[in-house]
């Protein structure tokens, strides 16, 4: 098998490498962040992948979740330092774990036995490990990956199965609900409309539209996007609380 690892720690990386390569198998490629091992999987194709959940910056359940979403991800093995206790979450789930520090058995059966995480699995782990806010989100542009920060989204807007993700010089597809997005994000975006969620930090104020419906401006774009009336009451309290 094609093996990339993904741990922040170096000698990690190469102790496990060292057990692959005794075993037979073939690495690929390493990555020393969540960003890394997202370009690593789409520019060599393993065929499985061994995923550090703690590290810095985006983690390995995060970033395990934007690998399920390819065309034709690869499987993926959690390495995690957790206690027993804590590894009851993933036993629930079925999802293939390996305990730091690994054993060469261990290992031997967790590839045997590897099998690719659903989408569910992903978000019940990501929940039960402690629900951390991703400050980027991950979008496919012109046939591959890109990390939008949140920082630069303006809003979120939905259409259908689809949500447009919106900066000032650019428009994304994603396939996350808008639900989703709000619960994650409900510190920093507000929902003005069923089918929209804006940045609190990009709202300029309320105008009318030209059909006399009340709606939101937002720095960095031209777009208005229309404040249904259930949100208008809560929206004109929210603009009045960051003025004050």
């Amino acid at each position: 098998m094609n093996v990339l690892i993904v741990d922040d720690e170096q000698l990690a990386r190469q102790r496990l490498r060292h057990m692959l390569s005794g075993m037979g198998e073939q690495v690929v490629g390493e990555a020393a962040t969540g960003e890394q091992a997202l370009q690593q999987t789409i520019h060599v194709s393993p065929d499985l992948v061994f995923m550090d959940i703690r590290m810095p910056g985006m983690d390995g359940l995060e970033t395990a979740g934007y690998i399920n979403q390819m065309e034709n991800p690869p499987a993926i093995i959690f390495t995690t330092a957790y206690s027993d206790h804590a590894l009851e979450a993933f036993e629930t789930h079925a999802v293939d774990y390996l305990l730091k520090p690994i054993k060469q058995d261990s290992l031997a059966s967790a590839i045997n036995a590897a099998k690719r995480l659903t989408r569910a699995q992903i978000q019940l782990l990501r929940t039960e490990d402690e629900g951390d806010i991703r400050n980027k989100i991950c979008v496919k542009s012109r046939g591959s990956l890109e990390l939008v920060p949140i920082d630069e989204i303006i809003y979120f807007k939905a259409d259908q199965k689809y949500v447009t993700l919106k900066t000032d010089d650019h428009e994304y597809l994603i396939e996350e609900s808008l639900k989703s997005l709000e619960q994650e994000f409900n510190s920093r975006f507000v929902r003005i409309h069923r089918n929209a969620l804006v940045s609190q930090t990009h709202i300029a104020g309320i105008a009318k539209n030209d059909d006399g419906h009340q709606c939101i401006v937002l720095n960095d774009t031209d777009d208005i996007l229309e404040i249904s009336r259930r949100h208008l009451p809560s929206i004109r309290k929210k603009l009045k609380t960051m003025s004050g």
